[in-house]
């Protein structure tokens, strides 16, 4: 994987492969979730207001997830150190991948130019996929508004 622009990611197309460290030691691989559906939703950072709320939501909803066979996988640019005092912290047990390298975030089209008070910078666009048992993508949510998010991600995950 290259960490160049590409093209973006539909509904129908094979979820991009990654292989990443993830919290508590972990390494965290497309490949682990081969035949069940996996919600992965892509973050800024770690203990920031709108990603803990996301986390906190997510995590809520796991045994939700659980039941309908979907797992949910949180990826943000930052260390897997990061991502244990965040998960320990507001005691989540969702897992988080962390892409230090953003090629992930490259591949599924997440990281990307933003722009604050007129200062451009790199950085993620709250984005999230549900990837259906197939490996492709089912659904795309982008531009995330954090509240009521991960309910609807629910709702398709039960539909799917």
């Amino acid at each position: 994987m290259t960490t160049t622009t590409t093209a973006a990611l539909n509904e129908g197309d094979a979820a991009p492969f990654f292989k990443l460290p993830g919290a508590a030691g972990e390494t965290v691989s497309l490949a682990d979730f081969q035949g069940k559906k996996l919600a992965l939703y892509f973050y800024p950072k770690d203990d920031t207001s709108g990603c803990t709320k996301e986390a906190i939501e997510f995590n809520g909803l796991r045994e939700e997830f659980a039941k309908v066979g979907t797992t949910i996988l949180g990826m943000s640019p930052d260390s897997p150190k990061s991502h244990d005092k965040f998960r320990a912290k507001y005691e989540l047990a969702i897992p988080l991948a962390a892409d230090e390298t953003k090629e992930a975030l490259t591949a599924y089209g997440v990281w990307v130019e933003k722009s604050m008070y007129g200062r451009k910078y790199m950085g993620v666009e709250r984005t999230t996929f549900l990837i259906g048992s197939d490996g492709k993508i089912a659904k795309i949510w982008r531009k995330v508004k954090v509240p009521g998010h991960a309910e609807a991600v629910l709702a398709a995950a039960r539909a799917l």
